[in-house]
């Protein structure tokens, strides 16, 4: 489904409008990668994968059935080799409600088919308003990327990057008019690109992708490392997520609101929307905006730890956008950085707020 993605993007894109070949290969290099990282989570523990494996894995019929009562484990399932015929044998073992049950509320990885026809049907019910939020080839990027999401982390980890995604858009649209008679509005009518959306995101794939093999019920290890564990990933992840946001909200708040805005390095005054520029407001912003994304993702039981998680992903994307600031002004731009581009820039910013959450929660979780 992701190559299809990627060559069903290529092959309706305009001539004009491919403008990133190496991104989109780069793209279904790290999906790939991430799905066959996952080749051993396909365990007999999970009740989402046990409908896949070979009969003659299933060793406790009455085990499955008492913790599992969803599952058909009847003979005519157990007794099949596992064959070509295996779609078959999901739809006589699974019937609807506990297909939905495994998509909708597991808390363990979903098969990868069912995610992308999940991801699909939504992208498809909802064209004309992603369109508003995404450039056509964005949009292909975006399924691929919810598909390995829903793969990976559920609907949980699903909906908490579809969180970051409204909520960046709508803090993006702020005095959009005035920001773009400034010259200081982003571009395409802040629709967001390819680039936008791995930049943003591939630090919180890579986290998830990773969770997997620590997965109490399907995981093959119990830490990387020595001390990082499933927790600690999730969290990584979420916080990765509420970086992005809070450089959004400090960005796009500060170029709205900010009166005076200074460079971090040497706190001269410069001009609203300058590589590395600060201001009250968009500071202010920042903090707000790096608490949504961990509050929801506690709310609904993704994140664990209660508000030492919530302080602990809300103090990390804060101090990243800073960081971030602070890598604009200093190497943004400069003669020998052409390549330090927003996007890169995104990605360093993500990849420091998932790694300030993961040495903070190894020692206060």
């Amino acid at each position: 489904p992701l190559v299809y993605c990627w060559c069903t993007a290529e092959l309706m894109m305009p001539k004009q409008q491919k403008r990133m070949p190496t991104l989109n290969v780069a793209c279904v290099a790290l999906c790939s990668a991430v799905f066959l990282s996952r080749a051993d989570a396909f365990a007999p523990q999970s009740p989402v994968h046990s409908a896949y494996l070979p009969s003659n894995q299933f060793t406790n019929t009455r085990h499955l059935q008492q913790n599992y009562p969803s599952l058909r484990t009847d003979r005519s399932i157990q007794t099949k080799p596992f064959s070509n015929r295996s779609v078959t044998n999901l739809n006589a073992g699974m019937n609807i409600a506990s297909l939905s049950e495994a998509i909708f509320t597991t808390t363990a990885t979903v098969p990868l088919l069912a995610s992308f026809g999940v991801n699909a049907s939504l992208f498809i019910l909802l064209k004309s308003k992603l369109e508003k939020l995404l450039t056509p080839e964005g949009f292909y990027h975006s399924l691929a990327l919810g598909t390995m999401l829903w793969n990976t982390v559920g609907w949980q980890g699903w909906s908490t990057c579809v969180l970051y995604l409204g909520l960046g858009s709508l803090v993006t649209k702020v005095k959009f008019h005035e920001k773009e008679a400034m010259g200081i509005a982003e571009g395409r009518g802040g629709r967001r690109g390819p680039e936008n959306i791995w930049g943003s995101a591939a630090t919180g794939l890579i986290c998830a992708a990773a969770s997997v093999q620590l997965h109490p019920e399907v995981g093959s290890a119990s830490n990387l490392f020595g001390f990082v564990t499933y927790d600690l990933l999730i969290l990584a992840y979420v916080s990765s997520l509420a970086t992005k946001l809070a450089d959004t909200f400090a960005s796009e708040i500060g170029k709205a609101y900010g009166k005076t805005t200074f460079l971090i390095t040497t706190l001269e005054r410069v001009n609203p929307g300058t590589e590395g520029a600060i201001s009250l407001e968009g500071t202010l912003a920042a903090a707000v905006g790096g608490c949504f994304l961990p509050i929801y993702a506690t709310a609904i039981g993704f994140m664990h730890g209660g508000l030492t998680s919530i302080g602990i992903a809300t103090l990390a994307a804060f101090l990243a956008t800073n960081a971030e600031s602070l890598i604009g002004a200093t190497l943004q731009g400069k003669k020998g950085f052409e390549w330090m581009t927003n996007e890169v820039v995104n990605f360093l910013n993500t990849v420091i707020g998932a790694s300030i959450a993961i040495g903070l929660g190894a020692f206060l979780l």
